[in-house]
């Protein structure tokens, strides 16, 4: 049995897993599908402070108080941001750090930094014209962009979307890059499309030694092809 935290990306939560985690769960491993602070079901607790340490916090919390061990991190968009601090500050509760389609940004940058320009002032221009200057507020041009082209998987993941910190994007991130590194690192590379916004983050977590993986389906790929995300990943626990 393996543990496998699998922890969503911007305006998602813990649901869009579901469906890999119960194919994980059926093969015989703990998931665990966090939502983190002020998204999802937690849209409650959604303010102008969250930022990238707030959701660090979330899941080292998680790995401490379930004394979680030899864990299966998975990191899918947005979350990808977090490997770095997760890892400084849990690498010894850690066995492999994944990111699914995931941001990977150095010590010192900031998610927008790893975008391209027409990305971030796409998201910028969002935030000042609908999200009152702190907020990126749910739109449907992402479902585009993360290539979600079922009508009615559309129609579900649009109702979930939640409003998401705006300063989760621009909060640069610190961490000890050796302790990242003394954990096995993989990344997951959707091609059917490709998000270009993912483009620089895949390039430099190539070239700092991630193994790589590919699945020929969009950004969302946990509900677009959770069958081969869950075969994917119940093969790194096997190897």
């Amino acid at each position: 049995m393996t543990t496998f935290v699998l922890v969503h990306g911007a305006m998602h939560g813990g649901w869009v897993w579901n469906l890999v985690r119960d194919q994980l769960q059926s093969a015989g491993h703990q998931v665990f599908t966090p939502t983190l602070t002020g998204q999802g079901e937690r849209l409650h607790s959604l303010t102008r402070s969250i930022g990238v340490a707030t959701h660090v916090k979330d899941i080292a919390a998680l790995l401490w108080f379930e004394n979680l061990r030899d864990v299966i991190l998975v990191l899918h968009s947005y979350a990808g941001v977090l490997a770095g601090p997760i890892a400084e500050a849990s690498a010894d509760r850690l066995s492999c750090i994944v990111l699914a389609g995931g941001f990977h940004v150095q010590s010192g940058q900031c998610l927008l930094d790893v975008e391209p320009a027409d990305t971030a002032y796409y998201y910028r221009e969002l935030v000042a014209q609908r999200g009152q200057g702190w907020f990126v507020p749910p739109s449907p041009d992402l479902l585009v962009r993360w290539a979600i082209t079922d009508r009615t998987l559309q129609a579900y993941v649009g109702a979930r979307l939640t409003p998401f910190p705006f300063k989760c994007q621009t909060d640069p991130v610190s961490y000890d890059v050796s302790r990242l590194r003394s954990v096995r690192r993989v990344y997951i590379e959707h091609t059917e499309p490709r998000l270009p916004a993912l483009r620089q983050s895949l390039v430099t977590a190539l070239a700092e030694g991630f193994e790589h993986l590919r699945i020929a389906t969009g950004h969302d790929m946990m509900l677009t092809d959770a069958t081969t995300v869950a075969a994917l990943l119940a093969g790194l626990a096997n190897h």
